[in-house]
């Protein structure tokens, strides 16, 4: 059984991580939010007796399920409430930075010049947009192989598919992403 700091940490852990591949799936930043709020509470609620090593698995399969159940519900109110759409619109264009300016805590501004934050910057623009051109299934497999780290059956195990599926779905991620960031002028 996990105890309350176990649990706590654990939450504290994968927090950034979820909130960004949940990002990469709605596209919307409070949607996002709450996505991963309802997947800890969900976790909290019916999963907090489960030992400490199966939380990240558990987690990972109750974020997936949580980002389904948003669709779903973003489907549904689509469909009940298109007519309403005729009365006005919204503005689509603005533009989102989807990931943080560093990959890790450890990132110290001050001794990056501003040349380099800024191709640092761009890179991980290019990339985040390479990201979402990606199918959903190859994108939430890449993000859970690459991003969280998760082994083939694990991940498996988080899609609710075979591994075969998750070699496949990574294999014409990687290959998709190679071929987008050429085309944009980055070289291997």
């Amino acid at each position: 059984m996990a105890s309350d700091k176990e649990l706590s940490d654990f939450l504290a852990s994968v927090e950034k991580r979820a909130y960004k591949r949940s990002l990469f799936h709605v596209r919307n930043e409070e949607a996002a939010l709450d996505i991963v709020q309802d997947s800890m509470m969900k976790l909290v609620e019916y999963y907090a007796p489960k030992p400490a090593q199966e939380l990240p698995m558990l987690f990972q399969r109750i974020l997936s399920n949580t980002t389904l159940d948003w669709f779903r519900r973003q489907k549904t109110r689509n469909a009940l409430f298109t007519n309403y759409n005729d009365f006005g619109s919204e503005d689509d264009s603005q533009s989102t930075d989807f990931l943080e300016k560093t990959g890790s805590d450890t990132y110290n501004p001050v001794t990056e010049s501003a040349q380099d934050l800024f191709s640092r910057t761009e890179t991980v623009r290019e990339i985040e947009s390479a990201l979402q051109d990606l199918p959903g299934r190859q994108r939430e497999a890449f993000l859970l192989r690459y991003w969280e780290e998760l082994d083939v059956a694990e991940t498996a195990a988080a899609m609710g598919c075979s591994e075969g599926s998750v070699k496949t779905h990574c294999s014409r991620a990687i290959q998709a992403l190679h071929k987008a960031l050429i085309a944009k002028g980055f070289n291997p």
